[in-house]
């Protein structure tokens, strides 16, 4: 008989760290997009904040924290964290992604020198500040990345595409590190 078992969309690949800069799988007790429906966005807004303490953010914005985190992603939205409250299927249609995205977590001193190598995004402080968040495109993924603290990002990327995603970041964590040491 077959035995199954679950496996992360990182495993094997991550914790890793090179020179000052660390990336780790961030495990995501869910992910929801939510998909306002029209006209909508101040009841989804309004449920949201009742439901999760948690406003819809901006255009490439994020709101909350780690444990309970929304972020814009075009024309719709993820909620990171918490199980969508009922509620919400009556201002948006919601899709459970979870097990659909692979979550990184980079961190480091270095850690917006080995993104700007992947990513065609102005990420210095000044610009792309905490709570920011953007699409882009790193090589042939899309992905997003949203600024969490001073120097640590979380990268959200499709399961399919993270062997990839890590082998890039692998690489320019590698040549930021080689920069560095000289």
């Amino acid at each position: 008989m077959l035995s199954l078992t679950a496996k992360s969309a990182c495993d094997g690949l991550l914790p890793l760290t090179i020179g000052s800069v660390s990336a780790a799988e961030m495990s995501l007790p869910a992910l929801t997009a939510l998909s306002c429906r029209a006209d909508q966005q101040k009841a989804l807004s309004s449920a949201l904040k009742t439901h999760h303490g948690l406003a819809l953010p901006a255009t490439q914005r994020a709101t909350g924290k780690a444990s309970a985190r929304c972020l814009w992603y075009g024309a719709q939205y993820l909620l990171i964290g918490p199980k969508p409250h009922a509620s919400l299927a009556k201002t948006a249609a919601l899709v459970d992604q979870t097990d659909g995205f692979a979550a990184i977590t980079l961190k480091g001193r270095h850690s917006r020198e080995v993104l700007a190598r992947l990513v065609p995004i102005d990420l210095s402080p000044a610009v792309f500040k905490q709570g920011h968040s953007a699409r882009s495109l790193l090589q042939h993924i899309h992905i997003s990345i949203t600024r969490v603290s001073k120097d640590g990002f979380l990268i959200l990327a499709p399961r399919s595409m993270a062997g990839t995603l890590i082998k890039d970041l692998k690489s320019a964590m590698q040549t930021v590190a080689a920069r560095d040491a000289l």
